[in-house]
């Protein structure tokens, strides 16, 4: 809950405000005659006045800070791209770049710019199906001062802001940094917006995959292989890294491995949605039925998908081909 502010604007009506304005501006075409600059801006003054208390007087309840009034907008106006000069409008200042921040970075409020969006959609291929209720071709389209609110509340976000300032400031690789910022939310899911803030820099999306593509952390995106994610949202599954030989499988070979076996474990069914407290199966990994080192090929007829303990089940025993695997199966995960 977003607390009020003693110097909170009265609630103003628009018809009230309307008709001043009307006034004013019908005063204002004798003004034009005079010639001096000087009158003629002064007598806009109450107009701008006017105007601005107008666009403020739109949002339903407008007796609010201006960040309320943002965050109702958005709210009132879920998953549509949002114009800077909508939001300068209803909120009636011109910092309101400031207060989106404020609703994101204390308040937990998933709200997108299209800086984020742009550098997201560069490296992770977005779908229809993937987000049905979204307008993807209005997304791309997003400019820099755009924004857009995907989601509910994260009264998380404040704690997580806070570690993301002070991975910030460590002399580390952008990459390094993302990494760090990842594995002291393990298990939890953040933010593109995070993202970038702790990696300062616009590759940050490109050196996030890496992480995932190049050096085998189970680092899950809903168009990676995990739907239930949010979009724009990474979660690191676990802290741990993949083999070697596991890292070459490429992201559209990995979801269609996943969509073929139901996004969940083949042993024992097991899917990320149905984690519990204290279960060791934190993540879904793709084995290769014919081992990697062996020869065994990253096409998806040589892969299954696994839970990590039956995952490592697997290896421990040495199950090295297709025969063997089947009988595994049928033998232990009935």
């Amino acid at each position: 809950m977003i607390s009020h502010h003693a110097d909170e604007p009265p609630k103003l009506d628009s018809e009230t405000l309307r008709s001043e304005l009307r006034a004013l501006l019908d005063e204002f075409e004798q003004v034009l005659l005079s010639g001096d600059v000087r009158q003629k801006v002064l007598a806009l003054v109450p107009a701008a006045r006017l105007l601005r208390d107008l666009g403020i007087s739109l949002v339903e309840g407008n007796d609010v800070s201006a960040r309320e009034r943002i965050l109702a907008y958005l709210r009132a106006y879920p998953e549509t791209v949002i114009s800077g000069d909508e939001i300068a409008v209803v909120s009636g200042i011109s910092e309101y770049a400031r207060r989106v921040r404020e609703l994101r970075v204390q308040f937990g409020w998933p709200i997108f710019s299209g800086v984020t969006t742009r550098a997201m959609l560069a490296t992770e291929a977005w779908r229809e199906s993937d987000a049905p209720t979204l307008d993807l071709d209005a997304i791309r389209k997003m400019r820099p001062d755009d924004y857009i609110l995907i989601g509910g509340q994260d009264r998380d976000a404040a704690h997580r802001w806070s570690l993301a300032n002070e991975i910030r400031r460590l002399e580390l690789s952008m990459r390094d940094r993302i990494l760090r910022y990842l594995r002291v939310n393990v298990g939890r899911p953040v933010t593109g917006e995070e993202l970038r803030y702790v990696a300062k820099g616009q590759s940050w999306p490109r050196r996030t995959r890496e992480l995932r593509t190049q050096h085998g952390w189970p680092l899950a995106t809903r168009s990676s292989g995990r739907p239930d994610l949010p979009i724009g949202v990474y979660l690191l599954e676990a802290d741990r890294q993949s083999p070697a030989h596991d890292r070459q499988i490429p992201d559209p070979v990995r979801v269609k491995v996943l969509e073929r076996d139901g996004f969940a474990c083949r042993c024992c069914s097991w899917s990320p949605p149905g984690q519990t407290g204290g279960d060791p199966r934190s993540l879904l990994e793709l084995h290769h039925v014919e081992h990697h080192v062996a020869g065994g090929g990253n096409d998806s007829n040589n892969l299954i998908t696994l839970c990590n303990v039956h995952h490592d089940d697997v290896h421990r025993l040495k199950i090295d081909n297709r025969a063997a695997l089947d009988d595994w199966i049928s033998a232990s995960c009935a």
